[in-house]
């Protein structure tokens, strides 16, 4: 989103570290743009690797069934990388907007406002993008995830099946679960939990006080 002309009266206002503050939010209008077309670029790359694993299994190839969950899995994690980048920028963008709003003595820039009105709010409570304040982007957001759960689960189903009595059926469940459990736990931890907007909010408070 480019940022829009200063007015005369307030372009005298607007000191060298102003600019860079500009410049910065240039950088944080890219970053949220890059990581949304990452985002189902990974969610297609899942979605694709996924299929032609389940197809190979049922051409013959069936210990491909038991990567399945394996690649559910490493897209939510992907997916959710691609988020919190997306989160990054946001709350960085939203900062450097009010800083420049206050600069100019108006509320010119309103981008950030109308994200967390629209698409999602942050320093809510969520699960990565879903909270309280439910929007279409939520919607998306919950149904990737129910896909990716049904994609999981079914692989789990194959990947038992096709190894079963095998003595890597139990490996097969340690490794997964470990790794499941890694992986959800962190999330909590990071998104539900809130510890990794609190990072951000921490530093970014003092910076640019309210």
């Amino acid at each position: 989103m480019p940022l829009p002309d200063l007015p005369p009266a307030a372009e005298s206002t607007v000191g060298d570290e102003h600019r860079l503050a500009e410049r910065q939010l240039q950088r944080m209008r890219g970053m949220t743009v890059f990581y949304h077309r990452r985002f189902f670029a990974d969610v297609w790359l899942t979605v694709l690797a996924w299929l032609g694993l389940l197809v190979a299994g049922d051409f013959g190839a069936e210990r491909a069934f038991v990567a399945l969950p394996f690649v559910a899995l490493f897209g939510a994690v992907l997916t959710a990388f691609d988020a919190s980048y997306l989160i990054f920028a946001r709350h960085y963008a939203a900062s450097l907007e009010r800083h420049l709003n206050r600069a100019v003595g108006d509320t010119v820039l309103v981008g950030s406002e109308l994200e967390d009105n629209y698409l999602f709010r942050l320093r809510d409570r969520k699960i990565v993008t879903i909270g309280s304040h439910f929007t279409w982007f939520g919607f998306v957001t919950a149904f990737f995830t129910t896909l990716g759960i049904l994609g999981y689960a079914l692989g789990l189903h194959l990947g038992l099946q096709s190894i079963e009595g095998q003595p890597a059926t139990g490996l097969f469940l340690f490794v997964l679960g470990l790794v499941t459990v890694a992986s959800l736990g962190t999330g909590l931890w990071w998104f539900v939990f809130g510890t990794g907007e609190r990072r951000l909010t921490d530093i970014l408070d003092q910076r640019f006080p309210s």
